[in-house]
């Protein structure tokens, strides 16, 4: 059964009609004010991406992560679901709650799987740094210390905090995720690092041509452009201590959260923001509790303030 995910207004449409003022979607952790892409020159859409723009994307990427190597791929859900398949089926432990793809994509590979609430010994380790959807997270010296044949880390959040992330450390599978940080998840770019064997492995399965055009020109582009990256981390770091403000003088009791989302308790309900135009994720496993992202401009803010 295909889970449900923030960022489908489709959903929101379904359920409760067209607002007044239309919709505006906080059920993301994406940045809302995404990197000044150029316009794309015409090999981008015209021809098959080239092996050339495919090695200067993954240079350029594991430069920027600080890795040996960086392994384009489809979004990090690409390497999500096919990682699983490049293991003999066996014993995984998932830090959980957590990613809801994580656990049923090694269980669709013939995987034993185990949830458990903080990283523990095990023979494959899948943990989210930070985590999704609470924004717990872990020092890296901490995950290192946890002995597992196989740690696996979901860095999709670790772009607004670089020093969490163990990219660096090339016997540990790191995912990664251009969408989210750079407020362009339409691109489905993410990348995959980790120990050469391995993605080896996964470069044959993926097969020619594992990422599009625009996502190889855009992306090599936006991970040359430090500054923005900088000012970028900053001004998310201020933006969701506003969104913590906002909140607190609400009544919702602040439980976590990365610089790109919060997760709140109270409210009473998601479709108390909804009848508002407000699309917030919900989670049918954790009632009255809420991802809240970043409202994208200042009559979004005053609305969420309003509601």
């Amino acid at each position: 059964m295909r889970l449900r995910h923030g960022g489908d207004l489709g959903h929101a449409r379904a359920a409760f009609g067209e607002p007044e003022g239309g919709w505006i979607d906080l059920s993301t952790g994406i940045n809302p004010r995404p990197w000044p892409a150029p316009p794309l020159s015409p090999d981008a859409l015209t021809r098959l991406p080239s092996e050339e723009g495919l090695a200067e994307l993954a240079s350029t990427a594991a430069q920027a992560f600080g890795a040996k190597r960086a392994l384009p791929v489809a979004g990090a859900q690409a390497a999500i679901q096919h990682l699983p398949y490049l293991l003999p089926p066996g014993d995984v432990t998932v830090v959980s709650p957590t990613y809801g793809e994580h656990a049923p994509a090694w269980e669709a590979a013939g995987h034993r799987v185990r949830r458990v609430a903080e990283p523990e010994p095990a023979d494959v380790l899948v943990v989210a740094n930070p985590n999704n959807p609470d924004g717990r997270s872990w020092r890296p010296d901490a995950l290192l210390a946890v002995d597992c044949g196989l740690l696996v880390v979901d860095e999709s959040f670790v772009d607004p905090t670089p020093g969490l992330s163990l990219a660096g450390h090339g016997h540990v599978v790191v995912l990664r995720s251009f969408g989210k940080f750079y407020g362009l998840p339409g691109l489905r770019l993410g990348f995959a690092l980790g120990p050469d064997g391995l993605l080896d492995r996964l470069e044959a399965r993926l097969g020619p041509w594992p990422v599009s055009g625009p996502a190889l020109e855009i992306g090599a582009r936006a991970y040359r452009d430090g500054a923005w990256a900088a000012e970028t981390r900053i001004r998310l770091e201020r933006a969701a201590a506003r969104l913590d403000e906002v909140l607190a003088a609400r009544g919702f009791e602040l439980l976590g959260g990365t610089p790109l989302f919060r997760f709140v308790a109270g409210g009473g309900g998601a479709a108390r923001f909804a009848r508002h135009g407000l699309w917030v994720r919900s989670f049918p496993d954790m009632p009255g509790r809420f991802r809240i992202g970043l409202p994208p401009d200042e009559a979004a803010w005053a609305r969420l303030a309003r509601v």
